[in-house]
């Protein structure tokens, strides 16, 4: 019987390499890719009768999967997997696999990018320019300055290796990473005292969400600037909001929000805050490198083979 696999991520066209090899599997491919992600129910409906999903940023929660009657596979389009209920997926026996590295290179080139752009005021200074406003706010160079970059892993690494080459201090605050030659591993206070800019590449998980809270926040340098290209809820935004009109943080850029679209959230209101709507890993390039993972995690599994990106291999080790 032909295998029907569900796909919910808009960056995973029909055509090209990642499609033919769904294509050659035989499988049918059904696209459903909303403009906005999916909430559970809305997800759930769509899953009896399906063997595989290429899963966006859709809820898939215990609530959607409770739908789900055929699904062995969820491959997630993308690293993170925090919008997925491992535990209920698990419990019924779903694989949960994710796209390792597939984004890497597009992710630090955005959040380099954020770095300049608060140095310098770029956002504020072009949109003044365009009203025939002349501003001209002093920055300061990202030579010299300390960066801390809270998760080392994959993206944090390459992060780390690009600010290096920009003469600045890379130090790092990991909890699973034990040793490395490349940067100075320290703990969390001792990051946010420390560093001229803070940014985020560490996962969602129950020990991450709402790390930068109040007090956190208030332990960074008078002056700092904050990155996140990683998950919006690792950050108190409220808080945030604080300190960054009390003028403690002299900035703040945020590709992910708590909430998304972050309808009527106050930081978009602030000249010191920069928003991008969830565009990290959308590049020409990322998007074909992850679409070619999360197809061929997809195909693996289905097809019994060794897979090195699950999430939860223990449940396929137990098939």
């Amino acid at each position: 019987m032909t295998k029907r696999i569900l796909i919910t991520a808009r960056a995973f066209s029909a055509s090209g390499p990642h499609y033919e090899l769904l294509e050659r599997e035989g499988y049918e491919c059904i696209f459903k890719a909303p403009e906005h992600s999916m909430d559970a129910e809305t997800l759930g409906a769509l899953l009896p009768g399906i063997d595989g999903l290429i899963l966006g940023l859709d809820d898939c929660s215990a609530k959607a999967l409770d739908k789900a009657d055929k699904l062995k596979i969820i491959s997630r389009f993308g690293v993170g997997f925090d919008n997925v209920d491992v535990a209920a997926a698990s419990a019924k026996g779903i694989i949960v696999a994710r796209a390792v590295g597939g984004n890497a290179s597009s992710v630090v080139e955005l959040a380099l990018g954020l770095m300049f752009a608060l140095a310098r005021s770029l956002v504020l200074s072009g949109s003044a320019a365009k009203k025939n406003e002349w501003p001209r706010p002093r920055g300061w160079e990202l030579g010299g300055k300390t960066l801390g970059l809270i998760g080392f892993g994959i993206i944090g690494k390459q992060l780390a290796e690009k600010a290096t080459a920009l003469g600045m201090k890379v130090i790092a605050f990991d909890p699973y990473e034990k040793t490395t030659d490349s940067v100075e591993l320290v703990t969390l206070d001792e990051l946010l005292n420390r560093s001229d800019i803070v940014s985020l590449h560490c996962a969602l998980t129950h020990e991450t969400r709402n790390l930068l809270n109040k007090a956190r926040l208030a332990q960074m340098k008078q002056g700092a600037y904050l990155i996140n290209t990683a998950r919006g809820a690792i950050i108190d935004e409220t808080a945030l909001y604080d300190v960054l009109v009390s003028g403690h943080l002299g900035g703040a850029a945020m590709d992910a929000f708590a909430s998304e679209p972050p309808l009527d959230n106050p930081l978009l209101q602030l000249d010191n805050f920069i928003a991008t709507p969830h565009i990290g890993a959308n590049t020409r390039e990322a998007a074909a490198n992850v679409s070619m993972l999360v197809a061929q995690n997809l195909v693996d599994v289905l097809s019994g083979k060794p897979c090195p990106n699950l999430v939860n291999p223990e449940i396929y080790e137990a098939l």
